[in-house]
């Protein structure tokens, strides 16, 4: 492996503008993150075309700003890196614009990285993935247990038949009229109180996760709630309704454990930030101590450039590279067929 490869790889799946530079694939040389937060929140959510809007304004920028923390030349860089999907197309195609414009103009090869296998390959920045490796995915549009047997070979061994775990997040914290995002609220609010509202624990198979019954039975507990006039106990609603939604995390979790034998244990994406997962995990893996477990520091939870860049130096050395006719796939699936 070169491991001198310096990577430029550009996030712009959602409502972060984000540059990175990366050296082989785990060592962040600058990075540069545009947050859009502020400007959805009036909406509690990801409004697209906002989005793609505020990518337009910022993606220069932020490209001359993360060249220049980086005090590299483009002569230091190896390929150019971004995301393909999965995300808003709109947002998407921006990111997709900037890389096939840097990739043509400086004459460097181009690399059209799956969203999700950057999440996974953030935690390069905690330690290297040992293989055979299950990787826990939770996000706002995602939930699936994924193994690897190397650095591109994913299979999926669970996932979600209908909401994921952050989209439930984002609902049941607009229910609460909680500030987007809801997550971080939620996981606050919670550690000030108890389980005590009745939440169903749902019995699915080992290779499913679902979200839309607790989502509604939370629902209707609100309003009942209100036609009865109760007091609505936000902390303990919060505590509620993430004890059962991390069970079922920890619950597959354990039966993938037990089925696939790994050697590592990964968590990733924008929920692996929650507090109380962080610990669920490190309690479980305890009763499998010749099981590594990782996950990574906050910062690369949530959508950044930098864990592109990491999975990026996998495809590099790989030979995957993309063409400027590659079109963004805003349903990108995780699989071993890499096509780009």
């Amino acid at each position: 492996m070169n491991n001198d490869v310096i990577l430029c790889a550009i996030e712009t799946s959602c409502d972060e503008t984000s540059v990175a530079f990366v050296r082989k694939g785990n060592e962040l040389l600058s990075q540069v993150t545009q947050s859009q937060i502020q400007a959805h929140q009036t909406y509690k959510g990801v409004m697209p075309e906002l989005a793609s809007r505020l990518h337009i304004q910022v993606i220069s920028l932020v490209i001359e700003e993360a060249l220049h923390q980086s005090k590299l030349t483009w002569n230091e860089v190896a390929a150019i890196a971004f995301t393909v999907g999965p995300g808003l197309v709109g947002s998407l195609h921006i990111g997709a614009l900037a890389a096939k414009t840097l990739a043509y103009a400086l004459n460097k090869p181009l690399i059209a990285v799956n969203h999700l296998a950057g999440h996974i390959h953030a935690n390069a920045f905690v330690s290297s993935l040992s293989y055979p490796c299950l990787a826990l995915v939770v996000s706002g549009g995602h939930t699936e247990l994924v193994m690897m047997q190397g650095p591109l070979d994913f299979t999926i061994v669970a996932q979600t038949q209908d909401d994921a775990i952050g989209e439930a997040f984002d609902k049941v914290g607009r229910l609460l009229h909680l500030d987007y995002p809801a997550g971080p609220n939620i996981d606050k609010l919670a550690q000030q109180g108890e389980v005590s509202y009745p939440l169903p624990h749902l019995k699915l198979d080992s290779s499913s996760f679902s979200y839309s019954g607790i989502k509604s039975h939370f629902n209707n507990l609100i309003h009942n709630a209100n036609q009865k006039q109760e007091i609505i106990h936000v902390e303990n609603m919060c505590a509620s309704f993430q004890s059962v939604a991390i069970s079922q995390l920890i619950s597959r979790l354990d039966q993938a454990i037990q089925t696939h034998q790994p050697k590592h244990v990964i968590v990733a994406g924008g929920v692996s930030a929650n507090t109380y997962l962080r610990q669920e995990c490190e309690t479980l893996l305890k009763q499998y101590p010749q099981i590594r477990l990782s996950i990574p520091p906050l910062q690369y939870c949530t959508d950044n450039a930098a864990m592109i860049g990491a999975a990026a130096y996998h495809y590099y050395e790989a030979g995957l590279f993309a063409d400027l006719s590659v079109k963004v796939n805003p349903g990108l699936r995780l699989t071993s067929e890499i096509k780009v």
